[in-house]
């Protein structure tokens, strides 16, 4: 297997805090969300995705957010360190309160099927695009850097099967309105990686593969091989999720995001650099899973565990 391609350095946006935690029925305290920040990055992270300025009847889970982010920047000892925290707006209002709590990316959401955005966020494709247009407008004047999260772009619940160029599609109206940075989101983890390498491709195509990251569920087991199709094919942006938080709602009792480290395991295994520390990272993802009273299914994390607590009895 040919590995010219693959990028010697990869960033990971970190998720868990918000895609994670958002489905959690159990109201999650702030200070332990802000403690999972905190811990997030002190192991390396500078890409994390902390809230969601949405309805609180909607993701009540997510009400907290402004107040997560102050507690951040209140805590002294991550004042040197330079993390782009991202938030999800749905609109205007959303954005709004994302600037005025100080965050520096904000992340709009569509999809690659029109099935699942009129269940979802019940309108069309288009109609989503047109809703986002006052939301960059916004971003541009207030330099802040604009995601466009594209759901379901490789299989969809409703619909099934998703054609190849229907993200490709997506993301070239997303760019049109000043989207610059564009998640390809296999949200119900259904993707293989040859659909992955052909997805990809089509979206690098319409709006550069630099702009390009990956945002992968491991439903059937899938996300690891689909991260290294993406991977060959240059792309050196991926999404994670500590401990693999956050399931997926279109599957029942499925797993969800991809763990974080799972994918760093790998990436370090193939000699690419992440800039973060896997241990720090397992000791993070099995302390929140104990706090909100669930399992730890990393595979890799639950390895590593075993292996720093034989060697602390040692």
């Amino acid at each position: 297997m040919s590995m010219i391609k693959v990028p010697t350095q990869v960033t990971l946006v970190e998720v868990g805090p918000r895609d994670g935690l958002q489905n959690e029925k159990t109201p999650i305290a702030t200070s332990i969300k802000i403690d999972l920040c905190k811990q997030l990055i002190e192991a390396g992270i500078h890409r994390l995705e902390a809230a969601a300025f949405v309805s609180p009847k909607w993701v009540p889970q997510m009400a907290d957010g402004a107040d997560v982010l102050a507690g951040l920047k209140a805590l002294p000892e991550l004042q040197q360190r330079k993390v782009s925290y991202s938030a999800l707006v749905p609109n205007l209002k959303g954005m709004e309160a994302a600037i005025e709590a100080g965050m520096q990316e904000a992340v709009v959401f569509t999809a690659a099927s029109e099935a699942f955005t009129q269940k979802n966020i019940n309108c069309t494709i288009a109609e989503s695009i047109e809703r986002f247009k006052p939301v960059a407008e916004l971003a541009r004047a207030h330099n802040i850097h604009l995601r466009g999260s594209i759901s379901c772009a490789l299989g969809c619940p409703y619909q099934g099967d998703v054609a190849v160029q229907s993200a490709a599609e997506v993301a070239l109206r997303l760019q049109d309105i000043g989207v610059q940075e564009f998640d390809v989101a296999d949200t119900i983890g259904v993707g293989t990686a040859l659909q992955v390498g052909q997805v990809f491709e089509a979206v690098a195509y319409r709006v550069g593969l630099q702009n390009v990251a990956g945002h992968f569920h491991d439903t059937y087991g899938q996300a690891l091989a689909n991260i290294l199709a993406a991977l060959q094919l240059g792309v050196s942006t991926f999404h994670s999720s500590i401990a693999g938080l956050g399931g997926c709602p279109y599957a029942k009792g499925a797993t969800g995001n991809v763990a974080t480290e799972d994918v760093v395991y790998m990436l370090h295994g193939m000699g690419i650099e992440t800039g973060l520390d896997l241990n720090r990272l397992v000791q993070t993802g099995a302390w929140i899973s104990g706090s909100i009273g669930k399992p730890y299914i990393s595979r890799a994390g639950r390895a590593v565990w075993s292996k720093l607590n034989s060697e602390v009895q040692a």
